[in-house]
């Protein structure tokens, strides 16, 4: 029988190329860095190009002798392979070769075991885990074919695989229940945050992108942010001051990577729901990045692939100092902001930044004043609870005038919960009359006109 050799982290990286692989140069860089931010100790790298993989070994037994001479003069204890192997593939090579054999997706799922911080990321690490491993477990154990038994008990019995394999769809079963009790919470939270009315701006991007740096700069906080594939991975929401009144949950997502595994993926999907949900995005790229238009299409991939590719995004290039350049805010046709230039490490052009996301979310906001009557303070109430309030006039008999600026879906609500409200909204456009004029209006100076967006 086969017994899997032992672990440790001295590691030859094999990197394997093929026609699809637009810029080799580029896709190795990122694999040295999965590979170091793994905390692994590079000996050596093997690049090779490949057109079909080989069904046994992945490699030809050629180049499968040149690995394991550079193994034994390297003294490796991993061998790592940029591309997906099977389990057979794993199995044979750790037979070739006398080292541990790794591919890519379960680098990544170990990097990610390192940075769950949360109860609720270690849960969906676990998970991602569990499923790649459950495919497996046909690897070569010696005590895998030893059957419980003894005297009177003699037969079949329960092999060791099959105990294996009932256990962890056990676990699976379990930590699926406890994060759909975590998805509940966090479902009950959105709507929470959609009943006040203000609104959800998801930051998504890259990995090492900038995303926390970024986080870090507009909320004044200190998560974790370094210079590495996948710092941070659990979900952080902060409160935003747009200006004028107006706030945002601005939330740091976990960075996206070419070829993500499908088990992550589907690990993380209550986490990412954040993003599907949010009224805006902000897609940070590095613009340092020559590939940078590649690593832009392979967000939008994940995006789609997670339902959130019809949320609205404002591009916001980041690490501009990098490249010389001078902060400014690109706008369309139309004179809406379309992509910001920003240093979010040193500050440059991230004080524009509130402005340019209150502009963009114009489209989903109400914004002008509204009559209410004496007798409708419990909506008044909501209006101010809702952080929707710019402004308030009383009125001799008893009513007021209100300045609000709200969510589009908010202002519906309360229109289906009092008849009669809307015909006492005033806008720019004329469209409806306001019982009295704006002129009465006394609060401080500034920018009176009403409208709807």
């Amino acid at each position: 029988m086969f017994d899997r050799p032992g672990s440790g982290q001295k590691v030859l990286l094999v990197h394997v190329t093929d026609a699809n692989v637009l810029n080799p140069a580029a896709d190795l860089q990122e694999f040295t860095e999965l590979a170091t931010s793994a905390g692994l100790q590079l000996v050596d790298c093997m690049e090779c190009r490949r057109a079909t993989p080989d069904p046994r070994l992945f490699l030809g037994t050629g180049k499968i002798a040149e690995v394991a001479a550079m193994v034994q003069a390297l003294g490796a204890e991993l061998v790592l392979f940029n591309r997906a192997l099977s389990p057979s593939q794993e199995r044979n090579l750790e037979a070739e070769l006398k080292v541990r054999v790794f591919d890519r997706n379960a680098l990544i799922l170990d990097i990610f075991a390192q940075r769950a911080r949360t109860f609720e990321g270690k849960l969906q690490v676990e998970l991602a885990q569990l499923v790649h491993l459950s495919t497996r477990l046909v690897r070569g154990w010696t005590h895998l074919e030893r059957q419980k038994g003894g005297i009177g008990l003699r037969g079949p019995g329960e092999t060791q695989l099959e105990t294996d394999r009932r256990l962890l769809a056990a676990r699976v079963k379990t930590i699926k229940r406890r994060l759909e009790k975590v998805r509940k919470q966090r479902e009950q939270g959105r709507r929470m945050r959609g009943k006040s009315g203000v609104p959800t701006v998801a930051l998504v991007g890259y990995t090492n992108a900038g995303k926390s740096t970024l986080f870090n700069r507009l909320s004044s906080e200190e998560v974790y942010a370094a210079d590495q594939l996948f710092a941070t991975l659990d979900p952080t929401l902060r409160k935003l001051n747009l200006g004028g009144g107006r706030h945002c949950i601005l939330v740091d997502t976990v960075g996206f990577i070419s070829d993500l595994p499908h088990e992550l993926v589907d690990a993380f999907r209550s986490t990412l729901v954040e993003t599907r949900e949010a009224d805006l995005l902000l897609h940070v790229v590095d613009c340092s990045d020559d590939e940078r238009q590649e690593r832009m299409s392979q967000v939008n991939e994940v995006l789609a692939e997670i339902g959130a590719d019809e949320v609205p995004q404002l591009l916001v290039y980041n690490k501009a100092d990098r490249i010389s350049m001078e902060p400014r805010i690109d706008s369309d046709d139309e004179g809406q902001p379309e992509i910001a230039w920003i240093s979010a490490l040193q500050g440059d052009g991230c004080d524009s930044l509130p402005a340019i996301i209150s502009q963009a979310l114009g489209e989903h906001r109400v914004i002008g004043y509204l009559h209410l009557l004496a007798s409708e303070g419990k909506l008044r109430a909501m209006a101010y609870a809702s952080d929707a309030v710019t402004g308030e006039t009383a009125q001799q008999d008893g009513s007021s005038i209100l300045g609000i600026d709200v969510d589009k879906a908010v202002f519906e609500q309360w229109c289906k919960q009092q008849d009669g409200l809307l015909e006492r909204f005033s806008s720019e456009t004329d469209e409806v009359v306001l019982e009295l004029p704006i002129s009465e209006l006394d609060w401080a100076a500034g920018d009176k006109s009403a409208r709807v967006r």
